[in-house]
Parts: C-alpha cells; structure tokens; sequence
C-alpha cells in the first residue's frame, strides 16, 4: 500500500527500486480527508436514504465507473499531458459494442472485444500524433473530443440502442446489474485483505536489504487492521442489498493493475520520470516516445471499459452518454493529489479524488438538486481543486 496520496516522488535512490516516499503535502491529504466527511456528513444528514444499502450499492457503481476512467487519465496526466476526448470515446465505444450487439447481432463479448480493440487503436493514434509530430496533446484530444462525438452520434444515428433485447440479458448488461453472491463477496474480501498483508511484508522487507527506512510495526498493524474492517464493513453493507456490485470488482482489477504498473515496473518509473523532467529522462535514455504512446494505448483500454460500464449502467446507448465524463476524470485526479504539470500522483489518491466527486453527485441527486446546480457545484470542486494544486506547489 502507497503511503501517502501523492504517489511516488523522484528521489533517484527510491525512484531506482520503485519505492515511494512520505509526500510533503500531507496538509493537501488531511484537508481532503476532511472534505469527504463532511460531505458525507452532510449527505447523511439531509437524507435517510444516503446511508442506506441500496443507495451505498448504487454509489459503489457509480464510484467505479467514474474512478476507473479516472484511474486511465493518471497515466496520461503523470508524463504531463491531458486527454480531453475521453468522455467522447466513452459513448463511441459503448455506441460500437451496442449497434454490433443489437443491429448485427453479434454475441456480445466479441462486440466488446471489438470496442476495445477499437478504443486501443484509437489511442494509439492520438499518442503517435502527439509525441512524433510534437502536437500539445490539448489539441490533439480536443479535436478528438469533437470527432469522437460525431462518430459517436452517426453510429447509434441519433437514436437510441440498447445493450440488451428486451427479456433475455446478455454479459453487457450483466456489467453492472450482476452482484456476487453473499458468500463469494467474503471470500474475495479475505483474499484482497491477504494479499494486502503479503505485499507489506514484501514491500518492508525489500526496503530493508536496500537500507531504506519502514514504518513502525505498530503503524503497520492498525493500518491493516483497518484496511481490514473497512473490507468487512463494504461486504457487510453490499450483503445486505444484493452483495458487491460487479464494477467494484472491475474497478479493484483496473486499480491493481495499474497500481503494479506504476509502482513496481520500470514503464511507470518512466512516467514519473517524464512528467519530472522530459529532457533529462531523454538525456537519461528513458524511450520518451514509447513510453507516451503506450499510456495512451493503455486509456483507450480503459475509455472502452468505461463506456462498456456507463452504457450498460444506462441501459442503452444515447447521445448523451459519456458528457462531461472527462471533466469528472480530472477533477477526480486533481483532487487526489495528481499534478497537472506531471510526476506526481498515485493510484490510491485518484481513487480517494473519484470517491469525493462520486459521493457529491450521490448526494446531490438524493436531494433533488437541479443539473444547473449540479453544473455549478462540479466546476466549483474541480477549481478549488486545482487552485488547490497550485497553491501547495509553489
């Protein structure tokens, strides 16, 4: 486990064998945290059904949805670039996978390889274009904002698709309307819980040979033992609506993955590095190019999840679907802890950012509250953030 929001820093020595540091902006972690429970508080407060199970399963899709779109523009933000299209590209996969589903009858998990293979090679493209023809990835991806759209609209033809035909359901509507099953829910929570405690005890110990400091064994403990009852409390509260929703465990997979990636593979060293200093990681013989154009192959993968998740959670592909989606995905890496000028940022602290606006949009529609508003509150979340960003850089 990560140990502080911000994700790894550069120090060389720790930077050589993947190993975090404490990160100076604890001040940045403890206000957030503070942020959460009062919203949540709130929340709380003002509606009964906040709390409740169902509502809590609803918010754990939810959360999935917008954390793991949130989770692929990490690698795009970490070597100091932006990715504007996302949204966009959410509905034009999610579109694809749906008109080969219900116009072409295809079996659906080949249309949603499809999808993928499409979103993959999508962003590649855009990656390529930006790193060897030197266009700033604003521009390159807020022209695939526009294009996408468009795409998007021709291939469902303004209309509306659904995932599935009405009666029987299919694996693309089964993304988010499966739940695991009471039993299995448990398993999963003891089985996430070990490998948490297996990989700290590796992490410490691979510390030590290298001389490096650990944590106090008794930090060590009540952070597990935490880890531990938040995993029981999640089980518990999903048991007692239908079990845990199946984007939790996509969005776990997608966290996991990309956590290994960036902390304990040397592309991802590589990402910080290039967000650090771009001319010195080239200097250094890092393959700059690759790298980049890898981060972006990698989000067209995820931008496919994303919308093959959205548009089953909808029910049917729309037009409106992906909106704005690209917006949330910042704000949750800013408000995570996730430098907009590259090399900081963490997988743990995207996702505490993507729980934050999850819950405000939660929140919100309990209430009733107006999209106008809804507008307002999400801009107003996303520059505090980044004045926030700012402010604590300097």
């Amino acid at each position: 486990m990560e140990s502080s929001l911000t994700g790894p820093a550069l120090r060389p020595a720790e930077a050589e064998h993947g190993f975090p540091k404490e990160s100076p902006l604890s001040i940045r972690n403890f206000s957030m945290a503070i942020v959460l429970v009062a919203i949540c508080g709130f929340f709380a407060i003002a509606s009964s059904q906040f709390l409740s199970a169902r509502n809590l399963s609803l918010l754990a899709t939810e959360l999935s949805i917008t954390a793991t779109l949130a989770l692929g523009m990490l690698l795009i933000i970490l070597p100091g670039h932006i990715d504007l299209s996302v949204g966009s590209g959410v509905g034009l996969i999610g579109g694809i996978a749906s008109v080969l589903v219900m116009k072409h009858n295809w079996p659906s998990p080949l249309a949603m390889g499809a999808g993928l293979a499409t979103g993959m090679l999508l962003w590649f493209a855009m990656g390529s274009l930006i790193v060897r023809q030197r266009i700033p990835a604003f521009i390159i991806t807020l022209g695939g904002l526009l294009v996408f759209k468009g795409l998007f609209w021709l291939v469902i033809r303004n209309s509306t698709v659904l995932v599935a035909p009405g009666g029987p359901t299919n694996f693309y509507s089964l993304l988010t309307t499966y739940y695991l099953p009471p039993a299995l829910g448990c398993v999963l929570a003891a089985m996430i819980l070990l490998g948490v405690v297996a990989a700290k005890l590796r992490s410490n110990k691979r510390r030590l040979e290298h001389g490096f400091p650990v944590e106090a064994s008794e930090l060590v403990f009540l952070k597990l033992f935490l880890t531990g009852q938040c995993l029981l409390l999640l089980v518990l509260v999903a048991n007692q609506f239908r079990g845990i929703p199946l984007p939790a465990v996509i969005l776990g997979s997608v966290a996991l993955a990309l956590s290994v990636l960036t902390n304990h593979t040397p592309f991802g060293r590589y990402l910080y590095a290039i967000g650090g200093n771009e001319e010195a990681a080239l200097i250094s013989g890092i393959p700059v190019k690759r790298v980049v154009i890898g981060a972006f192959a990698i989000m067209g993968a995820i931008v496919a999840i994303t919308g093959f998740m959205q548009t089953s959670y909808a029910g049917a592909s729309t037009t409106t679907i992906g909106d704005l989606m690209e917006l949330d995905a910042i704000a949750a890496c800013v408000i995570g802890g996730v430098s907009l000028r590259g090399g900081r940022g963490s997988v743990l602290g995207v996702l505490f950012g993507a729980l934050i606006m999850a819950c405000l949009l939660n929140g919100m529609t309990l209430l009733a509250v107006s999209p106008e508003f809804k507008f307002i509150a999400r801009g107003t979340v996303l520059s505090l953030a980044v004045w926030m960003d700012v402010r604590l850089s300097r």
